[in-house]
């Protein structure tokens, strides 16, 4: 009997678990969008999507809140209504994955707002605004079959999308993408939006995404991006699909592109590569060395210096970027996995990335400096055949430990091995064309780079409400180890000439561990502040070593002259205080930060040791005005002390370049920059009417300027040094209004206009003559860009406008002038599914004051296409690149007292043909997840 009842109770527990688990809860709060009220005693329904019966109602209480339980699995609509304001409507659908459902805050618009802020189109809403979130349902729009998401958002109003995939959205520049809130592949956007299929996507969300720290307190920092979120319809979120591409053209140019990528449930696995010769080189190396460069260190914003590779020679390890310049060879490839488990309070994502570019050509430079009287003519024939290989391992897991403390841990690693080839010819000559000096130099050059980090941020709620605190560790190992060989011969008027035959081994290593601890505290309902402490202890070493090569020919022979071994260690403590300021509309941010730098270096071969304390001092407030949720003003102030590099301090000596020297100068002492920012940001959806309007301003007192002393037969040294009768000054002004025109067929005008320049200063000394050069270069431009999209008909995007160019120095010649820049794209969809498409940019420099010619180019480009079957998803093409041929591979520029002219191998006029597949196995239930 005993056994009996105990039985039966089991089975009622497991019955009532199991009923339980199919129930959900639906919560939220609603709040005036425009004056952030909350409001009680709304009317909040749960409506089944089916017949729009109700399910479950209720009204928000006092302070705006509600809460629905007891809801079963299934499809509903959310409709929340209040007096004088527009419904909100949202649908929704409820499985085993989510228990509770939070839409978080509810914004409600009022209707004497409604027209200015909501587009109806048909019976769908086209645009919603939720809070600061911007959402467009795709179905209010045109997909055509195998269209990407980059179709679809050159449709939303306010968007642009240029032919290299760059996204500008309400006149901001759009640089993440994500996918249901997650990272894809990181540092490409155009991964998402030129392979992800428009009709896999729900909704598209337009926002600007804060700093994890001001996510965690809630406070705005001012630190935002401007974010692309792509949220996946549910029955999309299982299944595969993918893109395979390939092309053959004259010149035995190819290209080769492949992507799969398979979604189910929570899970996304994907996987690419990309191989090719025509300038399509993979994805942005936009996370390349932290540390590279050409100066002999870097400094952090906290004013920790790094050892850099390159050290201010030309052995520099090869960053794999490609800019137009050469032949490229390219192959890349990755794979991406993310996953969401334990009711979404765990997550983890990771990418790996492999690839290898080789660039080889010619560059021909030709400079003319002139100073004053004295004119002396640089001319330089460069070969080069650059290559790099590496790999790249990132991962994040993210643990909701419980409702108040979270963890999460980012970890990168990359491991890369580059080999450069540099052939140089150089001579320098008076300007009657007699001979100064000349140089004939090769470099070659092999290096293994290693780089880890490893960051882990804690962040806890306290009691309080508002009160957090946060804990960020940071862990970073950078190494370099290179070999190359300098072989040069050197000849300079009335002097022997100079041969060097060198081995140089390069060792670098930078460490670093950073600890920073935040702590929020609400002073009352509208100030709250933020107190930082921050640790960092580093060290770096720098062996750098040249040895000659010996009667039995090795290279054994130590050239302590140009040798160097550096050792930095470093100890800096930052400490600071933010407060932060929010009432209505009304958002203010003041506060200062203050480092202290414990720096000190020793030299080892000669025995010396340099020792700096200095302390940085960074001031800022900010203050934001949010006229409406479509229309915000902001203005910043950003103060920084700028200590002089070790390059400054006490430079690298090297022998690479014998006629540019650099001296060092111990006496240096820091300069202050301040800058000033100021932007306008309105935009009104029913007119599609966007305006942006932004500047700044900043001038440094007691800058860091050099002094450089040219002899008579071309040797420059370089000598920096403060100046405190002047301040250098750099300005920026930009503005952009664009609205959809109806009386002209709904075509997108925009008009925008910019100016920004600099005034600068440096001493130049030559034939025993110094004199203050001041050096002014201002642009003034502006353009008109039209847009029109006609479904399964046409489309076309279009930009141009002139350029006033302003380039003048007290010492040397002046180099004012016009220019004029345009691209336009476009294609027609014929019958019998063919389609052409085409685009084209022009560039034109007019006659200066020095420059004598002017320079015109139209690269032009056009293909044409066949789409076969019923889903469209074959596509044969023929396209023709630089149809005129006036890719020349050229440049011209006249700044300072240098005019500058380089010609270089590039990538000209041929044709391919080429094929394409889009293949999809999409749809069916998602799994369930335990």
């Amino acid at each position: 009997m005993t056994r009996l009842l105990l039985s039966l109770c089991f089975l009622v527990l497991i019955s009532s678990y199991s009923k339980a688990q199919g129930l959900h809860t639906i919560k939220g709060r609603t709040i005036d969008t425009a004056s952030t009220t909350l409001l009680s005693g709304t009317s909040v329904a749960i409506l089944n999507a089916k017949d729009s019966t109700l399910v479950k109602f209720t009204r928000t209480a006092e302070n705006g809140t509600f809460e629905l339980s007891g809801i079963k699995n299934g499809k509903f609509i959310l409709l929340v209504s209040y007096p004088k304001y527009a419904d909100f409507v949202d649908h929704f659908t409820l499985d085993s994955t989510t228990q509770i459902k939070d839409y978080g805050k509810v914004n409600l618009t009022g209707m004497a707002k409604i027209l200015a802020d909501v587009i109806i189109k048909g019976n769908r809403t086209a645009i919603k605004i939720k809070g600061d979130t911007t959402e467009f349902d795709p179905k209010a729009y045109n997909i055509e079959p195998n269209s990407k998401v980059e179709d679809l958002i050159k449709q939303f109003p306010g968007f642009q999308v240029d032919k290299d995939g760059k996204i500008t959205a309400q006149g901001k520049t759009v640089p993440k993408v994500l996918v249901d809130g997650e990272e894809f592949f990181g540092d490409d956007p155009t991964l998402v939006t030129k392979n992800l299929r428009a009709d896999m996507v729900e909704s598209v969300q337009l926002y600007d995404k804060a700093s994890d720290q001001a996510s965690f307190t809630g406070i705005d920092d001012g630190e935002k991006t401007k974010t692309l979120n792509i949220k996946l319809k549910e029955d999309k979120k299982n299944g595969y699909f993918g893109k395979v591409q390939g092309g053959y053209g004259t010149k035995d140019f190819y290209q080769g592109q492949a992507m799969f990528n398979k979604f189910w449930g929570k899970k996304k696995f994907s996987a690419y590569g990309i191989l090719g010769n025509n300038g399509t080189v993979g994805l942005g190396w936009d996370d390349r060395d932290k540390y590279s460069g050409s100066s002999g260190l870097t400094v952090s914003d906290d004013g920790g210096m790094y050892f850099s590779y390159g050290g201010g020679d030309d052995f520099d390890s090869y960053d794999g970027q490609y800019n137009g310049q050469g032949l490229p060879v390219a192959r890349t490839g990755g794979l991406h996995f993310d996953n969401k488990w334990n009711k979404d309070k765990e997550s983890f994502n990771t990418n790996y990335k492999i690839g290898s570019i080789r660039v080889s050509g010619n560059k021909n430079s030709i400079n003319q400096n002139n100073f004053s009287s004295v004119i002396q003519n640089n001319t330089s024939d460069e070969t080069f055949d650059n290559d790099m290989f590496r790999q790249k391992l990132d991962a994040m897991y993210e643990i909701k430990i419980d409702t108040t403390l979270t963890m999460k841990v980012n970890v990168d690693g990359a491991l890369k091995k580059s080999n450069t080839s540099n052939h140089f010819v150089t001579k320098t000559t008076d300007g009657n064309d007699g001979f100064l000096n000349s140089s004939n130099r090769t470099l070659s050059n092999e290096v293994d780079d290693q780089n880890f980090n490893m960051n882990i941020l804690f962040t806890k709620k306290l009691k309080k409400k508002g009160r957090t605190l946060s804990l960020n560790l940071n862990q970073s190992i950078n190494k370099s180890n290179g070999e190359g060989y300098l072989n040069s011969l050197n000849k300079r008027l009335a002097k022997p000439d100079s041969l060097t035959n060198q081995l140089k081994i390069n060792d670098i290593t930078n460490n670093a561990f950073k600890l920073n601890l935040a702590y929020t505290e609400p002073l009352s309902k509208t100030l709250t502040v933020i107190v930082n402490y921050g640790l960092t202890l580093m060290n770096g070493k720098s062996d750098r070593l040249s040895f000659n090569q010996s009667g039995s020919g090795r290279y054994d022979i130590l050239d302590t002259l140009y040798s160097n071994n550096f050792e930095l260690n470093q100890t800096i403590n930052q400490a600071g205080a933010i407060f932060n300021y929010k009432k209505g509309k009304t958002v203010i941010n003041f506060g200062s930060k203050f480092s202290g730098v414990n720096f000190k270096q020793d030299d080892i071969y000669h025995n010396k040791s340099y020792v700096r304390n200095f302390i940085n001092y960074m001031p800022q407030a900010t203050y934001q005005y949010r006229f409406s949720q479509q229309k915000s003003l902001r203005i910043s102030y950003n103060g920084n002390t700028d200590q002089p590099t070790l390059d400054q301090l006490q430079p690298v000596r090297v022998n690479n370049d014998p006629f540019n020297v650099v001296e060092g100068n111990q006496d240096l002492r820091p300069s202050f920059r301040s800058n000033i920012n100021a932007s306008y940001n309105s935009y009104k959806v029913l007119t599609n009417q966007s305006i942006w309007l932004s500047g700044s301003y900043s001038f440094t007192s007691n800058p860091i300027i050099s002094d450089v002393t040219t002899d008579g037969v071309g040797k420059s040294t370089y000598r920096y040094i403060n100046y405190n009768d002047k301040m250098q000054t750099n300005f920026y002004l930009y503005g952009q209004i664009s609205r959809k025109v109806s009386t002209l067929g709904d075509i997108n005008l925009g008009l925008n206009v910019n100016a920004n320049g600099n005034s600068s200063y440096n001493f130049l000394t030559i034939n025993n003559n110094r004199a203050l050069n001041n050096t002014k270069n201002y642009t003034y431009g502006g353009g008109l860009n039209i847009s029109k999209y006609a479904e399964k008909k046409y489309s076309f995007y279009s930009r141009f406008g002139p350029s006033y160019n302003i380039s003048r120095a007290s010492i040397g010649s002046n180099s004012d002038g016009w220019g004029w820049t345009g691209y336009a794209s476009g294609n027609v969809q014929l019958p019998g599914k063919f389609e052409i498409s085409t685009d084209g940019e022009y560039q034109y420099n007019g006659k200066t004051q020095v420059l004598t010619e002017s320079f015109e180019r139209f690269i032009w480009n056009a293909s044409i296409s066949k789409k076969f079957f019923k889903t469209e998803n074959l596509r044969f093409s023929a396209t023709v690149n630089d149809i005129l041929n006036q890719n020349v591979g050229f440049n011209r520029s006249a700044t300072n007292t240098t005019i500058s002219q380089n010609s270089y191998t590039t990538i000209r006029r041929y044709l391919m043909f080429s094929v394409s597949w889009d293949f999809s196995k999409m749809g069916g239930g998602v799994k369930t997840q335990k």
